[in-house]
């Protein structure tokens, strides 16, 4: 090693190399923050002393886009190569003591919400060595977390088609049409989808899996209902159909059929829908001892 290598190593810590590394996948300090779950000031507090250690600029600001330098791209090879060799060491060194540890991070969108914390929750009792982390998001950050290689499960309804991803599915539910409980078809029986063409709908936004099949569903039957509302939130849906919005398109994993005064399902010809929840991983990445662990308890939960 040489006397430059050496001065570098004695200044750089793991840390520092895991916050440059998230920073160099986001190309932003606050979502960096958010990812690892630290203050901004710290991430840029990191990079400052990482700078100085190599004695170079290593991220530029080009109007409101961040850039990694020559040099920074040079230190994301290195921590990337830094960091992938400690996780190959840990998961051969849990698999030496022959024991299900470490750390699983799983990554769902929203809807799943509903019913994975119930999957982590048996797991975790079954392996109460394993931590746990869950980040919940839309899916069009999922998507950019998996391009990214940022956890090491991800659970959706309709994942990409790519040769660059392995999904498999995990669960299952039904997609519904839910209005408001005074509704005049609440409560009417084997309702034509075309009677619901001039209904006002809230939606989901453009790009998540429930307004993937909504959009689906409706052009395939050459209908355009008027859209209402878009919101990004399945709560902020529910809240808005019970208060006389619109009708909506939901996973039932989503509704709360004993709360007073809710949406109702509506007895819609052809529904309910079938919805398939898929479970992956990027095809390349090997899976940990947590989350192989996962994958053979969700395998005997099925069974």
């Amino acid at each position: 090693m040489t006397q430059g290598a050496s001065r570098l190593l004695a200044a750089t810590s793991l840390r520092q190399l895991q916050i440059f590394a998230a920073l160099a996948r986001t190309g932003s300090y606050t979502r960096t923050a958010e990812a690892l779950m630290i203050t901004q000031p710290t991430v840029s507090m990191q990079v400052r002393k990482l700078e100085a250690a190599v004695g170079m600029p290593l991220v530029e600001r080009v109007g409101r886009r961040l850039y990694l330098t020559e040099a920074g791209e040079a230190l994301r090879r290195a921590a990337a190569t830094v960091l992938e060799a400690l996780e190959a060491l840990d998961m051969e060194v849990s698999e030496l003591r022959g024991l299900a540890t470490g750390h699983l991070r799983v990554a769902v969108v929203t809807t799943a919400k509903y019913f994975v914390p119930h999957l982590l929750g048996d797991f975790c009792r079954r392996y109460p060595d394993i931590e746990v982390a869950l980040k919940v998001t839309n899916r069009a950050r999922i998507l950019e977390r998996m391009q990214a290689n940022e956890d090491d499960l991800y659970i959706m309804a309709r994942p990409p088609v790519s040769e660059e991803f392995r999904f498999r599915r995990c669960a299952g539910s039904e997609g519904v049409l839910i209005a408001p409980p005074d509704h005049p078809l609440a409560g009417a029986r084997d309702i034509p989808l075309s009677r619901l063409a001039t209904e006002p709908f809230v939606v989901r936004e453009p790009g998540s899996g429930t307004r993937m099949l909504f959009d689906e569903i409706f052009s395939g039957a050459g209908l355009s209902p008027p859209l209402r509302m878009e919101i990004g939130s399945n709560e902020a849906i529910k809240q808005a159909v019970a208060g006389g919005l619109g009708l909506a398109l939901l996973c039932r994993d989503a509704l709360d059929p004993l709360v007073e005064g809710g949406p109702v399902e509506l007895d819609v010809q052809g529904f309910p829908l079938p919805w398939q929840w898929h479970l992956g991983h990027p095809a390349g990445k090997r899976p940990s001892p947590a989350a192989r662990a996962f994958l053979d308890f969700l395998h005997h939960a099925q069974d």
